[in-house]
């Protein structure tokens, strides 16, 4: 957690991380560490690092998710090691810690009982000093069969839940990942996922209560911060203070109080730097330190608070509507929602995890949600949240389910897992939403339970009391489908948004509904690229009618369809292409019209729901990344390698965009956004395209846009006569084919494209469009140039990630696509557009 005890100056903590032995057994057949001691050596297996039993089994190649499916809750697993303590002197305390154990466990040190955990989501500590022995000592755990658990008669719930397989799950503290048939792969977390650890507590000990960072209306900045202060033998206090700094600029206050109630105080920081979502602002951070001054030692000892920032947020719920507000700047929230970078495991390093952020932020998105369904980040999650500028909606980890809250030790358990939780999210800035779970109210309304129901208490009043008390500053939302007649009604507070999706609406009902927040939405089995379905079982000769492949399509568990088949719906509604046809006489045509169109489905959502008319709030699309290789509901591979709908989402969710929607008989509208605080001084190009690519009009709109700002426009304006440029009105044959509208800066960078095909996306397959492809090595730049319209352009460049792909290039135009190296091979590679006959190669310019 990130405020939690730490030992200043003479203290230490290590890692109990090597030396471990894993066994699985059956369910119940031991119940000490003295009985499966008898088990043979032979029986043990060496683990490489601490994890859980799937990701030790993994990282020896005795087990994989392309591999036969073991079911990890069906046994018991248990764990031991031998470690060390170092020589403690007299006043010395020495603990064990363990930050995650999933999920029933029963931990043994020494042959002693020494701790009984029920939930993984709590963290343990334990002052283990009396049952420690000379030389080395052993730990033991043992995980209980989750299967066998959930065998013993308990009540049953009102409603049921059909994407779990098991209903009673709602009883135990535990992540759903593994336990969910239809979209997550077969591998339940058991065992410890977090770091277990010791250490020897000496000397000075701080402990920080609470940290929060506020911002008033006058520009004043107040980080205020509480703590308690233990000393060693011979120490003693002269005073704490609080350190909060941002480059040269370095506020210090002495706390007030004494080592019986603890200290508490407060730094003022005038004119404080704000911190924004990165597509308004800067997201500016603070360092905050605690200062312990003890008598006759000069320098102070420093215990590290981590970074906050100031921002105001402001939750605007009138009439429907949820919208936020950040610093009274109305953002709109996009992103998606997050999964863990490694299912398996549920651990990642520091790195990864920035990485995986930075990529979400620079596609545009400045929202991500950790939803109920998941498992609870770290705190390297939110340092990259805070540092990168993304907005953070987070869940409890509630979902779907009847959740026994009348029941004492279930509830001392979500006691203890809130008020850690709402610790270790204090001072975070990038933290936006609380929400009490996942659909938990839409569950229970759409299987017809009474509507008194619908609101259980634990989310409207024991959670929201919990999150008030801890963070008031942050809004507090019962339900991520909250609102209306109906929990899950689209025009008033927040939903699951599905109508485009899986619910086969046409493509308008993304206006037509009325949306005004979608904590998820656009849930589409996305195909990935050719280096993914490499690494499926059976390679690229895999088909997707294959069962191997089907394994890893979501669905609906009972449900006669699955997210392939509305793919497939809205393939037909943009190509006008029959895909069972299709995908019998030419595969690879099939998935080459898969990885386009949910793309061009979401880049569509998100043009209506940003325009400026829109009420829409904000809006995270389902599953930000694949839990395993497939066509998943992932905008990135489980590596996190882009499909091509993440970047048809980074083109439309830019900071400054253009995009253009239909208004029907009134024509083409442009609508161009400016978020950041900046005036943009820009001029809008738009240039019509006849049949055979042939110009047949241009107009140029010279805009100023105040900063946050935005605007629409009638393309018909500027055109020296009636073009029926929405083709609405049907008089004959198109005479516009193409509708690009490009905008500049005033240097002539391109800020944003936007493409419109009036008579509807092409699907055929032309001869020669005249494209070409080259590499220039030295700039880090593909240069692609065409004579005709080319359609979705895919790029194959071995050893380089592109910034871009699968884009239009409209005719006799150009682009130049930065390049990052991603692997040593050499250089080699094409391009291929999706209306073009054959591949183009990839030149090299030396």
């Amino acid at each position: 957690m990130r405020l939690q005890a730490r030992c200043v100056g003479s203290g230490q903590r290590e890692r109990i991380a090597d030396g471990w032995e894993i066994c699985a057994t059956a369910a119940g057949q031991f119940k000490s560490p003295a009985e499966v001691s008898g088990l043979a050596a032979s029986q043990w297996i060496k683990a490489p690092a601490l994890g859980s039993a799937a990701s030790v089994l993994r990282s020896l190649g005795l087990w994989s998710l392309d591999g036969p499916a073991r079911r990890f809750d069906a046994e018991d697993w248990w764990y031991r090691v031998e470690f060390g303590a170092p020589a403690l002197q007299a006043t010395d305390e020495f603990w064990l810690g363990f930050d995650g154990l999933a999920t029933v466990a029963d931990v043994w040190l020494n042959g002693q009982p020494l701790l009984h955990s029920t939930s993984m989501f709590v963290a343990h500590e334990c002052d283990v000093k009396p049952l420690l022995q000379p030389g080395l000592n052993s730990l033991v755990l043992r995980f209980h069969s989750l299967d066998a658990l959930l065998a013993a008669k308990r009540p049953r719930p009102r409603w049921r839940a059909p994407m779990l397989a098991h209903q009673q799950l709602r009883w135990f503290r535990t992540t759903l990942l593994g336990r969910t048939p239809g979209w997550s792969p077969p591998a339940a977390v058991v065992g410890p996922f977090r770091d277990i650890w010791w250490e020897r507590r000496s000397g000075l000990r701080v402990t920080p209560s609470s940290l929060c960072a506020k911002v008033g209306l006058d520009g004043v900045g107040t980080v205020s911060l509480a703590c308690s202060v233990q000393l060693g033998a011979d120490q003693q206090l002269d005073r704490v203070e609080v350190e909060v700094s941002r480059g040269g600029d370095v506020r210090r206050e002495r706390l007030q109080g004494d080592l019986g109630t603890g200290f508490s105080g407060a730094v003022a920081v005038a004119q404080a730097a704000l911190w924004w979502p990165h597509t308004h602002g800067e997201p500016a951070l603070y360092r905050v330190r605690l200062l312990t001054y003890l008598r006759d030692v000069l320098e102070p000892l420093a215990t590290e608070l981590g970074s906050t920032g100031f921002r105001r947020l402001h939750l605007d719920t009138r009439d429907g509507r949820f919208a936020l507000q950040v610093n009274g700047v109305p953002v709109f929230c996009r992103g998606a929602c997050w999964t863990p970078l490694d299912v398996v495991g549920l651990q990642a390093s520091p790195a990864a995890t920035r990485e995986a952020v930075a990529q979400a932020r620079d596609a545009g998105m400045n929202m991500l949600r950790v939803g109920g369904t998941m498992a609870y980040e770290d705190q390297d999650f939110f340092n990259a949240c805070d540092e990168l500028g993304v907005l953070v909606w987070q869940e409890f980890m509630f979902a779907n389910m009847d959740y026994p809250e009348q029941d004492a030790a279930f509830m001392t358990d979500v006691r203890t897992e809130a008020h850690q939780q709402l610790q270790g999210w204090q001072g975070r800035p990038s933290l936006a939403v609380l929400c009490g779970n996942s659909e938990v109210e839409q569950q229970s309304a759409m299987w017809g339970v009474v509507r008194e129901l619908w609101s259980p208490p634990l989310f409207h009043t024991t959670l929201r009391e919990w999150v008030q008390a801890a963070l008031p500053d942050v809004p507090y939302w019962p339900s991520s489908a909250h609102g209306g007649a109906f929990p899950h009604q689209g025009n008033v507070g927040t939903t699951s948004y599905y109508g485009v999706g899986a619910y086969l609406r046409p493509p308008e009902d993304a206006r037509r509904s009325e949306l005004k927040f979608a904590t998820e939405c656009l849930a589409f089995a996305n195909v990935p690229d050719e280096r993914t379905l490499a690494r499926m079982p059976g390679g690229l000769a895999l088909r997707s009618h294959h069962p191997a492949w089907k394994e890893r399509t979501p669905r609906d568990l009972n449900a006669g369809w699955d997210f392939e088949d509305v793919r497939d719906h809205y393939l037909v509604h943009l190509f006008r292409v029959d895909p069972v046809a299709c995908r019998a006489v030419d595969h690879d045509r099939y998935l080459a019209l898969s990885r386009v169109v949910t793309g061009e489905m979401m880049a569509g959502a998100f043009a209506e729901w940003r325009r400026p008319a829109s009420s829409c709030g904000g809006a995270l699309v389902w599953f930000l990344r694949d839990l395993w290789a497939g066509a998943g509901w992932g905008l990135v591979d489980d590596t996190g390698l882009p499909k091509a709908c993440f970047y048809a989402l980074r083109r439309a969710l830019q900071p400054v965009a253009v995009t253009i929607t239909d208004e029907g008989n009134n024509g083409l509208y442009a609508h161009v956004i400016n978020e950041p605080a900046e005036v943009l001084n820009a001029t809008l190009k738009v240039t019509l395209y006849g049949p055979g690519d042939v110009q047949v009009g241009q107009t140029l709109h010279v805009l100023s846009l105040a900063g946050r700002g935005q605007t629409s426009l009638a393309l018909a304006e500027g055109l020296e006569g009636f073009t029926d440029l929405s083709y609405a009105y049907r008089f004959g044959p198109p005479g516009v084919t193409l509708v690009h509208a490009r905008l500049c800066a005033t240097d002539d960078a391109v800020l944003g494209e936007a493409f419109h095909f009036p008579a509807g996306m092409p699907s055929q397959v032309q001869g020669d469009v005249g494209l070409t492809a080259s590499l220039d090595e030295t700039r880090g730049e593909l240069v692609v140039a065409t004579r005709g319209l080319v359609q979705h352009l895919h790029i194959v460049l071995d050893g380089y990630t592109v910034a871009d792909n699968d884009f239009h290039l409209a005719p006799g135009t150009q682009r130049r696509i930065a390049l990052k190296r991603s692997g040593t091979q050499a250089a080699r590679g094409h391009v291929w557009a999706l209306n073009a006959d054959r591949p183009v190669a990839i030149s090299v310019v030396s």
